[in-house]
């Protein structure tokens, strides 16, 4: 029988640490485990070294070797990372093996060292969650919450099973939109170019031919083309900027609270893309407040991660008034309806929920409809940008060539005519 020093936390979140003896590791952690405990760090206890103290403590932690490397963590990575790690704490590992063996297969970045730190903090005597919340960038309140309840409940195994379903589901929706836009906006910049190179190269060529028509008045259609030909040659170089501009202005409104709130509003009013944002953001704060409520986090906490990780002023501000109700003693169902951002099937679905006693489950059936409906929004506004982006182009050509033969064609008659 060997001698075994573990940490490990109770069934009300509280750390203990001990001593125990067991023929192996595995052995060692099923013992704690009918104690009623949930090991965090189990580690068999070396024999002192001559002249040292009998029985010195757990193995001291290696230091590892820090690169520095800049940009945050790859979600995609991070989403992998949590999934194995899951895994790993499904098959009965000791936490802090897992964490050792993710760093050991991870390549040299960020999150590489990360969890080097991890390890090291969980071996100081840490709690996982703990060392989660020392590095924000990579792990928000969400992830560190849920880390904390399933510690305190004894199922982080499943916790990070939960967690890597949700970043899962939300990268494939952030993927989805973003590879759905690719399209439209290369066929826009390439046909703002070829349009800028016709206005600047060629329309005043076009210009000096009609300055030597004597007697020929430009109809003014030509006139318009001719003027928005001047203006783009002359002042080509505040075009780029107007982006830049508009990008500056609504970074300097969104740094106070009322600025997020008039910018938020106004993306949900947006055509075509309005209605995307507000069922995405909507599809967001279902999957997440479910996801907390089945893994056992309190509905105020709940809210108060939630609000802070929806991404929408509007939205946020709806689920505080839901958290200020609830503190009162109110439903949630009620508050979500005065806001009047939330749809009809959301309160009804949520409502149900309460009344039954399976909101979590409720919540998930909302965001897996809303993600569907997200999904055939944003392929129909690419079906709807396609054949609108042929139309204006088509118009605008039009528009040129119609402006550039009109003076030709009075010459032409007027030369007939003589």
């Amino acid at each position: 029988m060997a001698l075994f020093g573990y940490e490990a936390v109770d069934r009300t979140g509280k750390r203990v640490r001990g001593e125990i003896e067991a023929s192996s590791g595995q052995e060692a952690q099923n013992k704690i485990r009918q104690m009623g405990y949930f090991p965090t760090n189990v580690q068999e206890k070396k024999a002192a070294p001559a002249g040292g103290a009998p029985g010195q403590g757990l193995v001291a932690p290696r230091k590892k070797g820090k690169g520095i490397y800049f940009g945050g963590v790859n979600r995609k990575q991070l989403t992998q990372v949590t999934q194995q790690l899951s895994v790993l704490q499904d098959a009965g590992l000791p936490l802090l093996r897992s964490l050792k063996i993710l760093e050991k297969q991870l390549k040299p970045s960020l999150l590489k060292n990360i969890f080097g730190q991890l390890a090291e903090d969980v071996e100081g005597g840490s709690t996982f969650s703990e060392a989660l919340s020392k590095h924000p960038k990579a792990f928000d309140n969400l992830y560190v919450n849920m880390v904390k309840a399933g510690e305190a409940g004894g199922v982080l195994d499943t916790i990070l099973l939960r967690l890597a379903i949700f970043m899962e589901k939300s990268q494939a929706l952030k993927r989805k939109v973003i590879s759905a836009l690719i399209y439209p906006i290369m066929v826009i910049s390439v046909a703002v170019i070829i349009l800028v190179g016709i206005m600047t190269y060629v329309v005043p060529k076009f210009a000096a031919i009609f300055d030597e028509m004597a007697g020929v008045d430009l109809p003014w259609v030509t006139q318009i083309l001719l003027q928005a030909s001047d203006v783009i040659k002359n002042w080509w170089f505040l075009f780029p900027l107007l982006p830049v501009l508009i990008y500056v202005t609504v970074i300097m409104m969104v740094r106070s609270h009322n600025g997020r709130l008039i910018v938020d509003r106004i993306k949900l009013k947006l055509p075509l893309v309005g209605g995307i944002i507000k069922k995405s953001s909507i599809s967001r704060f279902c999957r997440t407040f479910g996801t907390l409520g089945a893994s056992g986090v309190p509905i105020l906490d709940s809210l108060s991660i939630v609000r802070n990780t929806i991404g929408n002023e509007v939205i946020a501000q709806a689920i505080q008034n839901v958290h200020d109700s609830i503190r009162e003693g109110e439903s949630i169902a009620s508050p979500l309806n005065q806001s009047g951002v939330f749809d009809d099937i959301v309160i009804n679905m949520i409502e149900v929920g309460e009344e039954t006693g399976e909101l979590d489950k409720m919540l998930m059936k909302v965001a897996d409809n809303y993600e569907a409906e997200v999904d055939t929004a944003v392929d129909s506004l690419t079906s709807i940008l396609e054949p609108a982006i042929i139309v204006f182009l088509g118009v605008t050509v039009g528009f040129i060539v119609v402006a550039l033969f009109m003076p030709l064609i009075t010459l032409m008659e007027s030369i007939g005519n003589a």
